[in-house]
């Protein structure tokens, strides 16, 4: 019996697949560990990255070699989408005088990233 060792990045122990041969292709290995933690092929897939090299494994016909230690991340189906929201805040008041201050406030709302722009004209 040969094995895979394995961990998401998330956790501290290695869990171990184990299968019959010198290697494993990557979409066995994903569908059995896939199996073994009771996730859904079609709420997210696995990103699998090798342990000592950092090389991320992304053919699905990719051999795993026994004895491999590999990092897990679960990743949505798809990658990363962007929300698209963008809000834009005017505001406009008179100062005393012919000046007039106006602050225009633009707030971008992504994934992991939110950009705050601020522009104010005296």
């Amino acid at each position: 019996m040969s094995c895979v060792h394995y961990k998401f990045s998330s956790k501290l122990n290695y869990d171990t697949v184990t299968f019959d041969g010198l290697h494993i292709s990557l979409s066995d290995l994903k569908k059995t560990i896939m199996a073994r933690e009771k996730l859904k092929a079609a709420d997210c897939d696995l990103q699998i990255t090798n342990a000592q090299t950092k090389e991320e494994y992304t053919d699905d016909n990719a051999l795993i070699p026994k004895n491999s230690s590999v990092i897990i991340k679960r990743i949505p189906i798809g990658g990363v989408k962007s929300a698209g929201k963008t809000f834009v805040i005017d505001r406009s008041e008179p100062a005393s005088g012919t000046s007039k201050a106006v602050c225009k406030t633009k707030i971008q709302s992504e994934p992991f990233l939110d950009l705050l722009h601020l522009s104010c004209y005296f």
